[in-house]
């Protein structure tokens, strides 16, 4: 069938393929995978209306997070600038090589919450399972964590800290309530805007490095690589010589790979997502991009802005000062007498942390939307408001912000808090890994079933090597995230607390599992009968219909190229 063209001011309806068009398309794409039209008509079904704005700024904004402006200071001061560039772009390219296993998958079968979706198909139920429950707490709990550091930032400034921190945790969950409650297409825009602030900043602050460190701030003093030659490019930790170096690194790519998290957000969307066989790859295909400028230039800007020994930084992650006072970013433009600045940075990271707690309360929901379609939680988290919002989902999952008050109390009550945090920190690599095998599997079954991948839409390169590559790479973080417990930092002794916290993420995982294997004695997937077809035909059939965007003029040219 031939697309037909239209331009951005004449869209003929809903979603740009006619309102009763998308709503049959979505309800036969709801009936394919529930198996009976009247089941899809009573449940309603999710509306793709993410607009392709919405997905690429989604994937944006997934790979900028509270990580870059504050969790790097500590890698920095514990291994060096050095260290903080090399592990960042290690575990970069890492995060790319898994983005191109999942963009295929999600680009074969755009599912809303496709991740346990995908396990459950081309590996085992209990993975789907496992995987589905997994990134539902971990969404869940991050969101909590993330409310918590929305309202620690506001403290920042003097006026705020008179007013109860409960106050300020209360305000933020009812507006990401808000932003997620009542259409998609309200999520995507919120998540336009925050990442649009995000990208603007990050960009200003690469520029405003580059500046000072040529010599170019208010005191024209050229830094250069100075700090790289003193205190050093890489320095030790946990040892000394070439071991403390090589431990500093690796300390920096567990940092890493927890600055990363949320990067799969895009896929997650994808089942809500306009024209998904074209947005889709085109977002996957920009992540490269996207992490080289934003997190390698990043790390770099950083490790020449402002020294790892810097005694305002130190004190800063010594005392958890609230806010842009934990900043690299603040540090380094507060040495060059830079004013106003660190109240703008603070204001971004305010940004940022909100963004975050409404992109993790989004995908929260359609993970458990997704359990229910793979009948591993009750079946009222399918149904959907007319908008296309799962609403009981997203109400189930945002009940969970609720321990975010917790961090108001001390003592007992703030050490369960950082228990809750310290589940979650493995769970986006099991997350990561757990793509990889449903990737693996695919492929398998992709070739059992006589598929030739040249035909598909978006083809992942040096498959499955780069699956292969980013599972171990991965993997290993898992096993080795804790390796503080075993040589000690200052060679201290063991500690059953950092153990615990450290490896709780594990049994958990496992667990899942298990229980699931137990219970509905599951079998591996062989790649000959694995499901790759069950919702493609009306995905197929309504993917023909949308309309090509043709640009009437130059502007609408770079518009499209970006959005």
């Amino acid at each position: 069938m031939e697309k037909e063209s239209y331009n951005v001011d004449e869209k003929p309806g809903h979603n740009g393929i006619g309102e009763h068009q998308a709503k049959t398309g979505r309800l036969a794409e709801a009936a394919d995978l529930y198996g009976n039209v009247e089941e899809a008509e009573q449940l309603g079904y999710v509306s793709r209306g993410l607009k392709s704005r919405h997905i690429q700024f989604i994937a944006l904004g997934g790979t900028i997070g509270t990580g870059l402006f504050l969790g790097i200071g500590g890698a920095l001061t514990t291994s060096g600038p050095l260290s903080i560039l090399l592990g960042y772009t290690f575990t970069g390219i890492a995060i790319f090589a898994m983005m191109q296993c999942l963009g295929e998958m999600a680009t074969w079968l755009p599912l809303p919450g496709s991740i346990p979706q995908f396990c459950a198909r081309y590996v085992d139920d209990a993975m789907g399972f496992a995987v589905g429950w997994n990134n539902w707490y971990n969404s869940a709990i991050t969101l909590c964590a993330e409310i918590s550091a929305a309202a620690i930032v506001i403290q920042f400034w003097e006026g705020a800290r008179d007013i109860n921190v409960a106050a300020w945790i209360s305000i933020i969950i009812v507006v990401v309530i808000c932003l997620n409650i009542f259409a998609v297409s309200i999520y995507g825009e919120a998540e336009f805007v925050f990442a649009s602030v995000k990208i603007i900043t990050i960009v200003g602050l690469l520029i405003m490095a580059f500046i000072v460190d040529l010599g170019g701030g208010p005191k024209h003093d050229r830094l250069g690589f100075r700090f790289w030659k003193n205190p050093g490019a890489m320095k030790e930790y946990d040892s000394t010589g070439d071991t403390g170096r090589f431990l500093g690194l690796f300390n920096v790519l567990v940092n890493a790979a927890f600055s990363y998290g949320g990067v799969e957000l895009v896929a997650v969307a994808a089942g809500e997502a306009e024209n998904p066989r074209k947005n889709i790859p085109k977002a996957v295909r920009r992540v490269f991009w996207r992490i080289l400028f934003f997190y390698v230039l990043g790390s770099l800007a950083i490790g020449v802005l402002v020294s790892s020994s810097d005694e305002h930084l130190l004190k800063a992650q010594d005392e958890g000062a609230p806010g842009a006072a934990r900043s690299p970013w603040v540090v380094g433009i507060t040495n060059a007498g830079i004013p106003v600045l660190p109240s703008i940075i603070n204001a971004v990271i305010l940004t940022s942390a909100s963004s975050s707690a409404n992109a993790f309360l989004y995908t929260g929901s359609r993970y458990l939307f997704a359990l229910a379609q793979n009948r591993q939680a009750p079946r009222i988290f399918l149904t959907c408001s007319k908008a296309g919002v799962p609403y009981y989902a997203v109400a189930v999952t945002a009940s969970i912000s609720g321990l975010t008050y917790l961090s108001v109390g001390k003592g007992g009550s703030a050490k369960a808090f950082a228990w809750f945090q310290n589940i979650v920190t493995i769970a986006s690599l099991w997350t990561w890994v757990s793509i990889c095998i449903a990737y693996i599997q695919f492929h398998k079954a992709l070739k059992a079933q006589g598929i030739d991948r040249n035909t598909l839409v978006f083809k992942s390169r040096f498959q499955p090597y780069t699956a292969w590559f980013a599972l171990i790479y991965f993997a290993m973080i898992i096993i080795f995230s804790g390796f503080d417990v075993f040589v000690g930092k200052n060679h201290s002794h063991w500690s059953t607390d950092t153990f615990i916290a450290a490896y709780i993420g594990i049994p958990i995982y496992i667990a899942l599992f298990l229980f699931w294997k137990v219970f509905k004695r599951t079998k591996f997937v062989n790649p000959a009968d694995a499901d790759i077809q069950s919702g493609k035909a009306a995905l197929d059939a309504e993917d023909a219909n949308w309309p090509e965007l043709v640009p009437r003029n130059f502007l609408e040219r770079i518009w499209f190229w970006i959005a």
